[in-house]
């Protein structure tokens, strides 16, 4: 795609969230279902159903997606389009390009062996490798704005509020 496709693309929904700011607030959707018999949730996405469960370190034996990785796959797709579009919105030529997150964590939270330690990851480090004949200013400079536009990074990056709500379903009657 090129840069002016991605604007024609882009510039009705613009135009429509600057006019209309109420219409460019999305509520995303994700839904699962307990599957206890695997300790495993299996996710409904729109082309297949994926199941997550434990991974290795907590007793798993690997078959299922560990939603860790799953975190960081989210992170990846999300820097990977963001750096597409707007390298494509610069008209920075890219010939090819990796993106890998890793994050490393300690299972003793997760597990309850010891209080004193998180839960969760306690570093996640991001990384591209591009094929480009662009400056190293034009690769720090798209660096920088994929960082600041790309959604799951200033998720994880700024902590959104979290809240917790929860049903109960009688089955007896």
């Amino acid at each position: 795609m090129q840069s002016d496709e991605l604007r024609a693309l882009q510039a009705p929904l613009k135009a429509q969230y600057r006019e209309q700011p109420e219409s460019s607030l999305y509520t995303l959707t994700a839904r699962g279902t307990l599957d206890l018999e695997q300790i495993a949730c299996r996710i409904d996405t729109r082309d297949e159903r994926i199941v997550a469960g434990l991974h290795r370190a907590t007793g798993g034996d690997g078959s299922l997606l560990c939603s860790g990785d799953m975190l960081l796959e989210a992170l990846v797709a999300c820097a990977g389009v963001t750096l597409a579009s707007v390298a494509t919105a610069i008209s920075l030529p890219i010939a090819h390009g990796t993106i890998s997150a890793e994050g490393d964590l300690d299972f003793r939270g997760t597990l309850g062996v010891s209080r004193d330690v998180p839960v969760g990851f306690r570093d996640i480090r991001l990384h591209f490798d591009l094929q480009t004949d662009a400056s190293d200013e034009q690769v720090a400079k798209l660096i920088q704005l994929t960082e600041r536009y790309c959604v799951v990074f200033q998720t994880l990056n700024t902590r959104p509020n979290l809240s917790v709500t929860h049903g109960i379903t009688n089955d007896s009657n």
